[in-house]
């Protein structure tokens, strides 16, 4: 499903496959720092793709248990009590981000320096990215995430990765830290391969 504008509540609610992509309207400015989709989005989602060039309103992915998403930003309880999928948010969080997150990944760009006020830390861990085969993860997500919504901002980030790549935060469960395919830092990697 592809959607040119905004739309309201429990977009992809239970999503158990395909792609759903939410674009702005032609005439919206600065669409990455406005809502672009309502409350409780992805709720209970199990599988498909989510892909919205806005931000997402409260309650975004609660339960994911295994879709993939990229969204803007986020209202607060994001990613509360998700237990598989990968999540990128290219903005904002509210408070008790990841608050009962057992499983899957995230990422968060935060460029006002304010996440660490907005994660619940007691099911996770977060860090910089330091590990290629995360970063790359996250580019691939975020070019995709281009590709479906032609978000103007997320291909600026692309095109600065350099720079940017230092503003992002990864976000893992702590019981899945040692079941993870790959360790969270490259020193780790390294390490196991000795």
């Amino acid at each position: 499903i592809v959607l040119t504008g905004e739309a309201n509540d429990y977009v992809g609610k239970g999503l158990s496959g395909a792609t759903i992509v939410v674009k702005p309207s032609p005439h919206l400015l600065a669409p990455e720092s406005n809502a672009i989709i309502g409350n409780t989005c992805l709720y209970g989602a199990t599988d498909g793709k989510l892909f919205a060039a806005g931000q997402a309103g409260e309650r975004f992915a609660v339960r994911n248990s295994g879709a993939v998403t990229v969204v803007e930003g986020c209202g607060a309880n994001g990613l509360e009590y998700m237990t598989g999928g990968v999540a990128v948010i290219l903005g904002p969080v509210g408070g008790n981000f990841a608050a009962g997150m057992t499983g899957g990944m995230a990422y968060v760009l935060d460029l006002a320096d304010r996440f660490e006020a907005q994660v619940n830390p007691d099911s996770v861990v977060i860090q910089r990215l330091a590990s290629p085969h995360w970063e790359e993860q996250l580019r691939r997500l975020i070019r995709e995430h281009v590709h479906e919504t032609g978000s103007a901002f997320a291909g600026s980030l692309l095109n600065d990765w350099d720079r940017m790549r230092g503003h992002f935060w990864q976000i893992c469960p702590k019981e899945m830290v040692g079941r993870i395919d790959e360790p969270l830092a490259a020193e780790e990697a390294a390490f196991e391969r000795a």
